[in-house]
């Protein structure tokens, strides 16, 4: 069944949670969608394990342009969500509306995400009063990282929890049809969701929330730079890869592979007229 924002609303209503996961590519996104999972967010997070960057942070309209439309061409009922990286919508709300349009028309997106509470919700207001679904996100926002002063849990002092409520009432008021609340404490996660009218999805937020994502390379171990507290590694993939590079490699030094069943043939005929 193809998955849209009305999906979305009807599993909040009935209580079915929502599964989301990252891709970045045509392949992987098609494994995605045929497994069932109901969002595929092309996350600005293909900065690190795809990009090699140390954060998010320099992930441009085109890098998100360009892997978006491949996930889009392999994921047929998944909802696409592409990320609107840093700076493409802070610094107006033109900018915002026009770049998001350009990931929808470009990037061939569902929907797009943003980062950002109360501060955003004008171009929250904007992009969805052109046709353009949005998810917020709230929480531990890596593109304000700097700002964070590192990877820390959000929302744990009585200020910081008020604040974060009042951050999900804001952008789900602004026309957000579903937030991504990352790095926050599980009871306020609880909390929040249950406030909130539209989906949560979770990312270190426990297992209230309506839904949960995490980055494909964290869950299926293929990503070792650093893995968070809240991931969970279904697969060692990781390591199966390795072994498989390891074991061509031998067999190509040691002239076993190509075999015989790998070779194409020519007639003996054809060879004798060669020389």
């Amino acid at each position: 069944m193809k998955n849209t924002v009305v999906t979305f609303r009807e599993a909040k209503q009935k209580g079915e949670k929502l599964t989301m996961l990252t891709a970045y590519d045509y392949s992987t996104a098609k494994l995605i969608d045929e497994a069932g999972v109901n969002s595929i967010l092309v996350g600005d997070s293909l900065g690190n394990v795809i990009l090699g960057y140390e954060d998010t942070i320099s992930v441009t309209m085109e890098d998100m342009i360009h892997h978006g439309a491949a996930v889009s061409r392999g994921a047929k009922n998944a909802l696409v969500v592409i990320d609107m990286p840093f700076m493409s919508y802070q610094t107006s709300v033109y900018d915002a509306v026009v770049n998001a349009g350009r990931l929808m028309k470009e990037g061939r997106a569902g929907a797009v995400k943003l980062e950002g509470g109360v501060e955003v919700c004008p171009q929250i207001q904007a992009i969805t009063a052109a046709g353009i679904p949005v998810v917020a996100h709230i929480g531990l926002t890596p593109q304000s990282i700097n700002a964070f002063g590192g990877f820390k849990v959000q929302g744990k002092s009585e200020a910081a929890a008020k604040k974060l409520i009042e951050d999900a009432k804001a952008v789900a008021a602004a026309g957000a049809f579903a937030v991504v609340l990352e790095c926050v404490p599980a009871k306020l996660a609880e909390l929040v969701t249950k406030e909130l009218t539209i989906p949560t999805i979770g990312i270190g937020a426990g297992n209230a929330c309506d839904g949960q994502v995490l980055v494909y390379q964290d869950m299926l171990g293929m990503f070792s730079d650093f893995t968070p507290k809240f991931v969970k590694q279904f697969a060692k993939v990781g390591e199966v890869m390795k072994e498989a590079f390891r074991t061509y490699c031998e067999e190509v030094q040691a002239g076993t592979f190509p075999g015989k069943e790998h070779e194409y043939t020519i007639s003996d005929d054809v060879l004798e007229k060669l020389y």
